[in-house]
């Protein structure tokens, strides 16, 4: 699935955001109950992000489509859900953990997930 991708980059903010232990947001919770708070929400705003690349008429399935382009296009679409993603890394792993992993793992597996994601969507 193309959401696999992004849920390893996940566990690898859990391991690395343990240095944000201690600031505030919920930081106590299990490493598992933190991945279970944010592991729907990095899917929704992924499957946001898919949704809208697919949409794209740039896009149509072309392997030489500017994916990210056209993932930045996307933002104003999925505003809602990566701001969901990003507050609840914040709230469970500390300030700021929501925007490293978004500026970090997140984006530097999402085109893959979103090419992947978009090849399976496409008619």
């Amino acid at each position: 699935m193309f959401v696999a991708p992004l849920v390893g980059a996940a566990l690898l903010i859990t391991v690395a955001a343990d240095s944000f232990h201690g600031t505030t947001g919920d930081t106590n919770g299990s490493m598992q109950q933190k991945a279970a708070a944010t592991e729907p929400l990095v899917r929704s705003a992924t499957q946001c992000i898919v949704r809208a690349v697919s949409a794209n008429p740039h896009y149509r399935g072309r392997i030489d489509a500017k994916i990210g382009d056209l993932i930045v296009d996307s933002m104003p679409t999925c505003l809602t859900p990566v701001r969901a993603m990003i507050d609840a890394y914040d709230l469970n792993y500390g300030d700021g953990a929501g925007e490293a992993f978004f500026v970090g793992p997140y984006l530097d597996v999402l085109p893959k997930a979103v090419e992947a994601g978009a090849d399976h969507a496409a008619p």
